[in-house]
């Protein structure tokens, strides 16, 4: 005989609900969660920011109850690339006083078919999805459900079996950080294991993620929403999208670090601001960009990538992984001697040669999720340490 299901409570979903995103947009099936504020979105019409910033990475949903079931629909948007394996649906991580307590998958969605070899994009509707965590504890507990890094996720309905209310300050330090595909968390395993996660959660910090795939670009617009965002520590991740997407030279290069850390420095004078420079990626290491997919591979259904730059522009000025590292340095000791907390962290530091030859780049440009973990506990370790940039305790 089937079981009874519970009598459920609905309750209303607004922001007092939602960590990790900077602004919230109403939409007809209910809230979208964004990781750019309004303002920024309107400064740039590029189709792979505004696929990047409307992805929750490091976004979740956080209350109190003593609820035993709790239902979460929603209406994820899912992508699908033409020839390429498929990609599996993205996970719903649970988490019950800080420890994981299950994973969901919201089947169906809304789709959006991209075809590389011609560029095309076509959208597809589907309908929302209902995931169900069942089997809780019926003690008062922190409860949150952190939304897929990697599919556009509107939040339609939350249902539980007892009543809930958002749940006070955590009273940690919010770390907020900046980077590209990798800190946005492309192949990591689930949304509590992309490396910035896993740092925050070794750390005891408050996350908010700005890793903007293919989009961590020294926009003035994110520079400015950094500025805004209340934050007690702050990292930025610079380099490897300014080679895959070719967008300057060295000459440009300069001033536009300088102007990203200023803006910053605007809002947050003193805060603890660290400059991480690329991690390994052979691709990009000495051959510029742009970058591009490998086409022969995708023929055999593998994702790969190739740099389609001459190493011969170097002396022109196009960026590589090498050029850009040894940029950043200079820069950094050079401002560090009028800003003591500002700081620079080497990105082979957190994934360097040895690691390549043990966990090789699946597609030569993202890590694994066992990577993910590797570069998570070494940033902790560094950033958090007793003499690291980021030491201290609660705000």
């Amino acid at each position: 005989m089937a079981s009874t299901p519970p009598p459920w409570i609905t309750t209303p979903l607004t922001e007092d609900f939602v960590r990790g995103a900077l602004d919230l947009e109403r939409t007809p099936h209910g809230l979208l969660p964004h990781r750019l504020p309004a303002r920024a979105r309107a400064q740039c019409s590029d189709a792979q920011l505004a696929m990047a910033e409307s992805q929750p990475s490091g976004v979740r949903l956080v209350f109190r109850t003593r609820a035993t079931a709790v239902e979460l629909d929603t209406l994820p948007t899912k992508r699908v690339y033409v020839g390429a394996p498929p990609r599996p649906d993205g996970l719903y991580d649970l988490l019950v006083d800080g420890r994981p307590a299950g994973q969901a998958v919201a089947a169906g969605g809304n789709s959006v078919i991209i075809d590389m070899s011609t560029g095309t994009v076509e959208h597809r509707t589907g309908p929302v999805a209902t995931l169900r965590f069942t089997g809780l504890s019926a003690d008062a507990k922190t409860v949150e459900i952190w939304l897929p890094h990697n599919e556009t996720t509107e939040l339609v309905a939350l249902r539980t079996d007892a009543p809930v209310e958002p749940a006070p300050p955590s009273g940690r330090r919010t770390w907020l950080h900046h980077g590209s595909s990798i800190s946005h968390g492309s192949d990591a395993a689930s949304p509590t294991t992309t490396w910035p996660a896993l740092a925050a959660a070794r750390g005891g910090v408050d996350l908010v993620n700005l890793g903007l795939g293919g989009s961590a670009l020294l926009d003035p617009f994110t520079a400015r929403a950094m500025r805004d965002t209340p934050a007690d520590l702050i990292s930025v991740k610079i380099g490897i999208n300014l080679v895959n997407a070719d967008v300057m030279r060295m000459r440009a290069f300069t001033p536009a670090v300088h102007g990203f850390l200023d803006t910053i420095r605007d809002g947050h004078p003193t805060a603890p601001l660290l400059v991480v420079s690329p991690l390994l990626c052979p691709l990009h290491e000495d051959t510029p960009g742009p970058t591009a997919y490998d086409f022969s591979r995708l023929a055999e259904g593998r994702l790969r990538f190739t740099a389609t730059g001459d190493a011969a522009e170097r002396a022109e000025g196009k960026l590589t992984l090498t050029a850009v590292r040894d940029e950043l340095k200079r820069v950094v000791e050079q401002r560090a001697a009028d800003d003591p907390n500002l700081h620079h962290l080497d990105g082979r530091d957190l994934y360097g040669e040895a690691d390549y030859a043990e966990l090789p780049l699946p597609d030569e440009l993202h890590p694994d999720a066992a990577t993910h973990r590797r570069i998570g506990e070494r940033f902790a370790a560094h950033a958090f340490a007793a003499q690291g940039p980021f030491a201290g305790g609660r705000a």
